[in-house]
């Protein structure tokens, strides 16, 4: 007979990270006494489904609500303490005070669990607090609230995949909805030139946006632009970021950043021995250097809470042990659908690369997602980052349709198992003709790198177009006579691909000695061009990408000059 005192585990807060380690630790302990003190209504719910509920795509509210107190007690006996806020910890003691519905009351801990998540940062200006919030199921219910009244405009402040999720919802409602972003452009995961396909596919369907601007007031009616321009909106919607909810681990003295994330170790243990923290509030390690990030998403919340669970009970967690603590960390792999568009991303983008001082090269392309003869084929916006010395990946993006979001994940898990860019070409994909190709889009993005890596072939990035012009570098658009007349780059010289054999001395005139830039619609045809062109003596150079880069990037440039 087991004799020994059973542990008694406290854990502060649900929802993704808490309940993943309640449920685990009760799996692996069945003994242990659990108590989760949660200070809302609601211990689990679909956090991620709240925009869709407000939006009217999920219809039943109770669809929200993934797990109740009883659910979890009958199931796991989990002691699950709603309305029940923790306001202090006492380390010496082991225990956590709780202001409850009955009064205050004291929880004592072997070890104690912090999941207390990220609330959304509300930016100080007159007339603020007549905006709303989206973190939990009385943020959604007052926005439903707000919705019935039928406001005709709406102002969303942030264009991260919050603000988008709700503009797309809101628009669903019939509301006119603007998004205001300080940044240069939506979606900071992205990079300019990718963001700038989503803005014009969101523009396109009827929102509008304005970027490198801020709110700086509030009224009844409207909000008011640092620039000076009025945002027409009946309902105002904070969606700037987050921040972690962390006051009650710096007022007992764990040790935080300068952003007020809690820090961890690779056990999820903080400065405290007998106190671990999980999700949202924590400090992460990003895998692809090492460094301090925030990136408040569901599934590494629900890896730490599994981690933690593993650490009490003594297992060696898969995740977090000593022999791939080099490896591990997280990538910030993350999805968002937009007005029919899926938009994903892993990793690092190229603005951050270049910030953190790294030699980067990029590789976009725009294939179809999958076998263009069987019906419904759609095309995909992908961007790859990579080192070109180490050639060791960084970072990826799509855009586009069914599909984006499959080979986002593919590249995260190449980045993770450790392969460079040209072996994504050697990658073992599935494939049937509704699925993909028979040369995949991952596939194609390591024989792009494996072209570059070998110097078979050079590219120049649309961004650099302008100044590669400015030195006199003629652009050649190979592209069919019928596409140049839809549209073309100013000062591009069309010869079409199949005529470029038989019009090799006008583009060596053309060239004057200097390097040519050739582009077609995607890339495809104009590599087979710089191929035939440096067989013949000319150097020349893919403009990566092709006019669907250029075009998007160009268009996002005209509306904002």
């Amino acid at each position: 007979m087991n004799t020994e005192k059973p542990r008694e585990v406290v854990i502060i807060g649900g929802v993704a990270g808490g309940m993943s380690a309640a449920t685990r630790l009760r799996r692996l302990d069945e003994d242990a006494k659990i108590t989760i003190l949660e200070k809302g209504q609601h211990v689990s719910f679909a956090n991620c489904g709240l925009p869709y509920y407000a939006g009217g795509v999920i219809e039943e509210r109770d669809s929200l609500l993934l797990q109740t107190p009883e659910s979890l007690k009958s199931r796991f006996n989990l002691d699950v303490l709603v309305n029940h806020e923790a306001v202090a910890i006492d380390r010496q003691a082991q225990s956590v005070l709780a202001q409850t519905p009955e009064g205050t009351k004291t929880f004592h801990y072997d070890q104690l669990i912090l999941a207390p998540g990220a609330r959304p940062f509300v930016p100080p200006m007159p007339g603020i607090e007549r905006a709303l919030t989206l973190r939990n199921v009385s943020d959604v219910d007052a926005m439903v609230e707000a919705i019935e009244t039928k406001p005709e405009t709406a102002a969303i402040l942030g264009g991260g995949f919050i603000g988008l999720e709700l503009a797309e919802n809101l628009h669903a409602r019939g509301i006119d909805v603007t998004i205001v972003e300080a940044a240069p452009h939506i979606l900071a995961p992205l990079d300019e030139e990718m963001a700038a396909i989503v803005e014009n596919h969101l523009i396109d369907q009827g929102v509008k946006i304005i970027t490198n601007d801020q709110a700086v007031e509030v009224s009844e009616t409207d909000v008011v632009l640092k620039s000076g321009r009025q945002v027409p909106a009946q309902l105002v919607v904070a969606a700037v970021g987050v921040r972690p909810e962390s006051g009650i681990a710096q007022q007992a003295g764990i040790e935080t950043d300068q952003r007020g994330g809690i820090i961890v170790d690779a056990q999820q243990r903080t400065s405290d021995p007998n106190i671990f923290a999980v999700g949202d509030a924590v400090v992460k390690r990003d895998r692809i250097d090492g460094s301090p990030v925030h990136i408040p998403l569901a599934n590494s919340a629900n890896r730490d809470g599994r981690t933690v669970a593993d650490i009490i009970v003594g297992l060696d967690s898969p995740f977090e042990g000593a022999e791939r603590r080099e490896t591990a960390g997280v990538l910030g792999t993350a999805v968002v659908g937009v007005m029919g568009l899926t938009v994903a991303a892993t990793g690092w983008n190229e603005r951050k690369a270049r910030a953190a001082g790294k030699e980067v090269a990029v590789i976009h392309t725009h294939p179809f997602n999958h076998a263009t003869y069987y019906p419904g084929a759609e095309k995909l916006a992908l961007k790859l980052v990579y080192d070109p010395q180490s050639l060791k990946i960084l970072g990826a993006q799509a855009i586009g349709g069914a599909g984006a979001d499959k080979r986002i994940d593919v590249i995260a898990t190449a980045i993770a198992g450790g392969l460079t860019a040209p072996d994504l070409a050697g990658i073992d994909l599935a494939y049937a003709p509704q699925f993909g190709s028979a040369k995949d889009p991952v596939t194609m993005l390591g024989f792009v790198a494996d072209n570059i890596a070998t110097g078979l072939t050079k590219s120049v990035d649309v961004k650099d177009l302008p100044q590669c012009m400015d030195s006199g570098q003629a652009v050649l658009d190979v592209r069919t006579e019928a596409e140049f007349r839809r549209g073309n780059i100013p000062g591009a010289i069309n010869i079409p691909l199949d005529d470029l054999r038989g019009r090799i001395d006008e583009v060596r005139q053309l060239a004057e000695g200097k390097e040519v830039i050739v582009h077609c619609a995607v890339g495809v045809r104009g590599h087979t061009a710089v191929q035939i062109l440096q067989a013949n003596g000319i150097d020349a150079a893919n403009l990566d990408g092709g006019y669907t880069s250029w075009s998007a990037l160009q268009r996002k440039r005209e509306r904002e000059s």
